[in-house]
């Protein structure tokens, strides 16, 4: 064969915006080689030929001698990730007919012509598969049954279109019809997945590579993380990748309450996959099957865990069976299962950050029809502490916004919506950050606080601590480069010192709000229990919840509550000074505190323990002392802002009057003069109150209801 019109080229994943739409993304200079342009149609033969369309890919893949392709067109070729396929230019030709058997779902007639509109383009040949993302993210498949002519044709506008029957889909269906996921619909774990698959697709493909080298291949894999990050898509997606047998066992299913069918039915599920083999076995929630026998009073948990050991032990005689376990409790696992042998390799399926939130929310938002002003960068940017299970819900939350808006205006009375309204539906971006209201992070649902929209714009005056607290908070989040080529690491706390009333609270709230990063807010009483370790427990669950939501912050407001000095209980239990180690030991222990702050607030800064204020623990400790003439003049602006005020209200005078006061005061003298001009209005009505009279009354507040209230105050 000639180097000239023929290229053999290594398999890599496609970028999840190609799935679907059969392009082969490589080098420019392979593509020169091989002599094709963009737009060019090539055969890919794998252990089957499959068409594509040429475009050139991004540099990160440039000059590897690497093709991009999609689940579809790997299956339709019989390629591999990693495997070589041979491509090379083919002759094609306009289709004038084509006839597709549904795999999945069965379109309408009236689905035809927009299911012709998604296909227009779309090179195919006899025995493909195609993917159509219909309204929404639910894609269906196509195989294709006949084209006219035949060969590779190029599917256009005046294409005829035909769907067959039952019997068609039938005959489909049966040709094995596997669910259709691929890696291109798993976005923010690569450096997971790239592992998993190490361990899992090279023992089931190339076992002879183990042999060779003298090792047995590995025999499980166990993922922990949180719920929602992904971890029974993984296993299902290795399963529909390495066209292995998948064999899904859930914890509650395994125990029966006669004695030894437990142990008889996980038997059953491993010799099924071992004369099945290649197998995979996955064991969702594994915890529910394999809890701790020391802590576990039951006999049918004990042999049900007897009994998967055995099977594990009894692994290397059964080939081509790989077990992935997958829990959100790996300390409730029993360790014996724990050692290599058993689950060889354990692999933390983490909280997706920055990056991985964009290609999750663009996996999920494929089929939406989005508006222009939908920035997925900008979600991703404020969707800290979200698995894929809730940037999944927010999608589809954002969705159902749209339809309440739309509802109003579509006549349900015809049965069915035609396409042309349902062309028109558009998701803006004011449906996503609405949405971002009713889905909270999965990983802090226990500990999460709605913050209430206060800005710096809501804080009268303390312009030196704002500025600080920006320094500390906002820079590392936006600026990280800058800090990591300084060498210096942001701030891991914060404590605000002052008097009661001067703001404390309402900067941290304004700190949590203007980041849009998640706060943590603990009330220290509430951690303090009776039973012994019980406090320290909750200090370590808060922490380990701060962590894996990250980047976050924790507000301790009255801190001198959790951590008071040593030596200072009454207690017979010494709780408070248990409390402060382990707070000690999770704010600078070993276990880094990354991307966490730790904002304290206290008006009694001399009963914390002086451990707590050194460097490395509270960075910085910011006094917020009473606001100044001019500080007093902004609180005083900000909280008579949007109030209806009558003529010569003199906040100069005001300002005079209140030398001493603090902001929380400021604010009761506003409120105090806004109840007086009420109940001012309410004494001139005559009679019961009426809403048609009240509509008419005037509520104004005048300088006398301001400077009365002013005089009954006591700074």
């Amino acid at each position: 064969m000639s180097e000239s019109n023929e290229l053999r080229l290594k398999v890599s994943e496609a970028l999840s915006k190609d799935v679907g739409r059969a392009f082969a993304r490589m080098d420019p200079a392979d593509m020169a080689r091989l002599g094709v342009a963009i737009g060019d149609i090539v055969e890919i033969e794998g252990k089957r030929p499959a068409v594509c369309k040429v475009l050139p890919a991004f540099k990160d893949i440039r000059g590897q001698g690497r093709v991009q392709l999609d689940g579809i067109s790997r299956d339709n070729a019989g390629a591999a990730l990693d495997e070589f396929v041979v491509l090379r230019v083919t002759a094609h030709a306009p289709a004038d007919r084509i006839t597709l058997a549904p795999t999945t779902v069965t379109p309408t007639d009236r689905d035809l012509p927009y299911i012709g509109s998604l296909l227009d383009g779309l090179p195919v040949r006899e025995g493909d598969r195609v993917r159509v993302t219909l309204f929404g993210s639910r894609s269906t498949d196509f195989r294709v049954v006949a084209t006219a002519p035949r060969g590779t044709v190029i599917i256009n506008p005046t294409t005829q279109l035909t769907i067959s029957g039952p019997k068609g889909q039938k005959a489909s269906a049966t040709s094995g019809a596997r669910n259709p996921v691929s890696y291109e619909d798993i976005g923010g774990l690569k450096p997971q997945l790239q592992r998993i698959r190490e361990m899992i697709e090279l023992p089931l493909r190339h076992p002879e590579l183990f042999e060779r080298l003298g090792i047995d291949a590995p025999k499980g894999v166990l993922m922990r993380g949180p719920p929602g990050c992904g971890k029974t898509l993984i296993a299902r997606t290795i399963a529909d990748e390495a066209e292995a047998n998948f064999f899904a066992v859930s914890g509650p299913e395994v125990i029966h309450k006669f004695y030894g069918e437990s142990e008889a039915h996980l038997r059953k599920i491993f010799e099924e996959a071992s004369a099945k083999g290649p197998s995979i076995i996955f064991l969702d929630e594994i915890d529910a099957i394999a809890p701790r026998r020391e802590g576990t009073l039951g006999e049918v948990e004990k042999r049900v865990v007897a009994q998967l050991l055995a099977l594990m032990d009894g692994l290397s005689q059964r080939r081509n069976v790989i077990v992935i376990a997958a829990t959100n409790l790996p300390n409730m696992i029993d360790p014996a299962l724990r050692r290599p042998g058993r689950f060889d390799r354990e692999i933390e399926i983490p909280i997706p950050d920055r990056d991985g939130r964009l290609e999750i929310l663009e996996i999920h938002s494929r089929g939406m029809p989005l508006a222009e002003d939908v920035s997925m960068r900008h979600l991703a940017d404020v969707t800290h502490g979200f698995v894929g299970a809730d940037l999944q819900g927010l999608c589809r939350e954002a969705a159902m916004l749209c339809l309440r808006r739309l509802m109003p205006e579509l006549d349900l009375t015809l049965g069915t919506v035609p396409y042309e309204r349902l062309a028109t539906l558009e998701i803006r971006m004011g449906d996503f950050l609405a949405a971002l209201h009713d889905v909270e992070p999965s990983a802090v649902r226990e500990v999460f606080v709605e913050i209430p929209d206060v800005t710096w714009e809501d804080v009268g005056g303390l312009h030196e601590t704002k500025d600080r607290l920006k320094e500390a908070v906002a820079w590392p989040l936006k600026y990280p480069e800058l800090f990591e080529q300084a060498g210096v690491r942001p701030p891991k706390g914060i404590l605000l010192d002052g008097p009661p009333g001067c703001g404390k609270t309402m900067l941290a709230k304004a700190v949590a709000s203007e980041t849009k990063v998640n706060v943590i807010s603990v009330k220290g009483p509430a951690l303090m229990s009776k039973y012994v370790g019980e406090s320290e427990r909750g200090v370590r669950e808060i922490f380990h919840k701060a962590r894996q939501a990250a980047p976050c912050i924790m507000f301790f407001d009255e801190i001198d509550a959790l951590v008071p000095a040593r030596g200072g209980s009454a207690s017979d239990n010494h709780v408070g000074e248990r409390v402060l180690s382990q707070f000690l030991a999770e704010m600078d222990g070993i276990e880094d505190l990354r991307g966490v702050l730790v904002l304290g607030a206290t008006n009694r800064a001399d009963m914390l323990d002086p451990a707590i204020l050194r460097p490395g623990r509270f960075d910085q400790v910011i006094r917020i002392p009473l606001p100044d003439d001019e500080s007093r003049q902004e609180i005083f602006k900000v909280h008579l802002r949007g109030k209806p005020l009558g003529g010569g209200i003199d906040v100069d005078a005001l300002v005079a009057g209140s030398t001493g006061f603090s902001g929380a005061e400021v604010s009761a003298v506003c409120s105090r003069a806004a109840l007086a001009a009420v109940r001012r209005a309410v004494s001139s009505l005559d009679g019961p109150p009426d809403s048609e009279r009240t509509e008419h009354i005037d509520v104004r507040i005048e300088m006398s209801d301001l400077t009365d209230a002013l005089s009954s105050m006591r700074p």
